[in-house]
Order: C-alpha cells, then sequence, then structure tokens
C-alpha cells in the first residue's frame, strides 16, 4: 500500500465514523503524525493533498521543515519543554499539550515577540498516568482561566491521550469524560476561551474518538506504516 492509498483508506474511516455519530465529515481534521518520518515522505503525503501534519520532538520538527518543499501546516503534539520553545515559535500554529501554566507563560513571550498568536489545546491526563503529561481533571479549570489571560495564546479545546488498549471501545470512556470536560468548561463562559478542538484518537482508535466527538485525530502509523523510517 502506497502513503496515498492509506490516506485515502484513513479520510473514508473518519468520513463514515463521522457520519455514524450523525456529523458531517468535514468537522473533523486529519493530522498526519510525521515523527520519526522523513521529510521526503511528509512532502509525498502532501502531495496527496494532506497538508496538516504532527510532529512531537522540537529537533526533529526544525531540521525536517526545512526539507519539506510542499506547502504544509505544522501542529505540536508531543510534550514541549519550555527551554524549546523558542525553537518552533512561528512554526507551528498549534501547540496540543499545554498542561501547566509556566509553558503557556514562554509560548506567550515567544509568539509575542513575533507579534503573532498561538493556538493551544489543554491536555488532559484523564487516566492520571505518571508516564504521561496534562494537568489533572481537577486543576483543568483554574490553569484554563489562568492561560486566558495571557494575550499571545487562544485555547480553542483540549487534548488527551487514554491508556493503550487493543479494545478501542475500551478507550471510549476517556474520550467521552474529555468532551464532558469541554462543555463545562465552555458553560464557564471565561472571555476569549473556545471548546471547539477535541484533539484525540490516534491510528488503533480513531474512529471511536469520532464518535465521541474527536474534531482532530492524530493518525501516524495508518498513514505511513511500520516499515517507513527516517533517512
Amino acid at each position: 500500500m502506497t502513503i496515498a492509498d492509506n490516506l485515502k483508506t484513513v479520510l473514508e474511516r473518519i468520513g463514515s465514523a463521522a457520519l455514524k455519530a450523525g456529523r458531517i465529515p468535514d468537522s473533523v481534521r486529519l493530522v498526519a503524525v510525521s515523527k520519526t518520518k522523513a521529510a521526503y515522505l511528509v512532502n509525498e503525503a502532501a502531495r496527496c493533498g494532506q497538508r496538516l501534519f504532527g510532529e512531537n520532538y522540537v529537533q526533529e520538527l526544525v531540521a525536517k521543515s526545512k526539507d519539506v518543499t510542499e506547502k504544509v501546516e505544522w501542529h505540536f503534539i508531543g510534550h514541549l519543554q519550555s527551554n524549546k520553545v523558542r525553537q518552533i515559535a512561528g512554526l507551528v500554529t498549534t501547540v496540543h499539550s499545554v498542561d501547566r501554566l509556566s509553558l503557556a507563560e514562554e509560548i506567550d513571550r515567544q509568539w509575542g515577540k513575533l507579534g503573532l498568536a498561538c493556538d493551544v489545546l489543554i491536555e488532559v491526563n484523564i487516566a492520571g498516568e505518571e508516564t504521561k503529561s496534562g494537568t489533572t481533571a481537577s486543576a483543568l479549570l483554574d490553569l484554563v482561566r489562568s492561560v486566558a489571560l495571557l494575550p499571545h495564546l487562544r485555547i480553542r479545546g483540549l487534548m488527551t491521550m487514554p491508556p493503550f488498549f487493543d479494545d478501542p471501545e475500551a478507550a471510549r470512556p476517556y474520550f467521552r469524560k474529555l468532551r464532558l470536560m469541554a462543555e463545562e468548561i465552555s458553560a464557564e463562559g471565561v472571555p476569549g476561551v473556545e471548546m471547539k478542538e477535541l484533539s484525540m484518537g490516534m491510528s488503533g482508535d480513531f474512529e471511536t474518538a469520532i464518535e465521541e466527538g474527536a474534531t482532530l485525530v492524530r493518525v501516524g502509523t495508518a498513514i505511513f506504516g511500520e516499515r517507513w523510517k527516517q533517512i
């Protein structure tokens, strides 16, 4: 299977899952996760019509972006250290993984130097896994209120990574919980805060995530395959 074939299949599955949930297929955007994949593979996917790509590592993103010649949009989806924010300022349009005020403040500072604003999603560690980043459910509202005060950030929604399960149905409660959290935040009416984006679901469970309200699904393996290695 080629990247073009894989993209077509994934997009068809996204559309089917959206329709099953009574949603418009265009309400879900595909973030092609290109971590560890070479720039030529990003270019190939972009030539097939994919424009939105997600990266997990700052150094890799900075280096790769110089070799990607097609017009693409970058999202940062991995754990982000405050001391590396400067390197991706202005390069990415959205950071999915804001989980603490100190990180938000640094994003605000670096984008502010450029006279730009950055869209951000607040990452929630719903399962409380020690190996994963994310704010706690109990601290979410306070974090949203604090981040909302930063002039160069725009809160657009929430993100989560549930525990890994072989059965995607097992992840459903975590996706549903994130949607309910977004509804609760929205009901608070915090000035400048939108809850229009839910970043959740990956190659193994994105259809379930869509059924629970995902608007951004982060899919890598199903597009690029395991066999592709960075060169």
